[in-house]
């Protein structure tokens, strides 16, 4: 079984205690898990995507500034990848099997070229890491689900601003999209 990994969202903005709409410790607790996974599915050649939340400035349109204050404008510090896993990406962004794409919704198959780059690969199992566990990372693995993917979630590579929602994205996975959550 070839697999994948999609790294959600790990930015400046949704991590960083000074980001613009930061689930804050949770998701600083989680950077060496979800930097070492990171480097394990380069390492061995997995195919490695980072899927990073883009929103223009002054967006008003977007069904998500109705939500949310803006975050991840195109062209700020806020949509670099937090911590190590920056390091990570700009040591590793010239190697074929990563790649860095762009999503402006919640699930990084809306609107983006992922199932293409997934199918042409031969993948037929997704590994999720990132934030927001409830959010964008229930988004993505609904979708996975939907097109016939095997879903595995990182529990200690995923986190939230809201606990509740991200213990009930959990048992969600599991429970309703039949994903392994290790």
């Amino acid at each position: 079984m070839k697999k994948a990994l999609i790294s959600i969202d790990y930015t400046v903005d949704f991590v960083a205690d000074e980001g613009a709409l930061t689930c804050g410790e949770p998701g600083q607790e989680i950077e060496e898990t979800i930097s070492n996974i990171t480097k394990e599915f380069i390492e061995q050649e997995h195919y490695v995507v980072f899927a990073i939340d883009a929103h223009q400035k002054d967006d008003h349109m977007h069904p998500e500034s109705k939500l949310f204050p803006p975050h991840n404008i195109v062209g700020t510090k806020g949509r670099d990848l937090y911590g190590s896993l920056n390091t990570i990406y700009e040591n590793n962004k010239h190697k074929e099997h990563v790649y860095w794409m762009n999503k402006t919704r919640y699930s990084a198959f809306a609107g983006t070229d992922l199932e293409l780059k997934l199918r042409e690969r031969g993948i037929t199992e997704i590994h999720l890491t990132g934030v927001c566990t409830d959010i964008c990372i229930l988004h993505t693995a609904v979708d996975a689900y939907n097109k016939g993917f095997n879903i595995v979630i990182h529990k200690q590579a995923t986190a939230s601003f809201n606990p509740a929602g991200h213990e009930w994205a959990l048992q969600h996975f599991v429970s309703s999209l039949g994903a392994k959550v290790v």
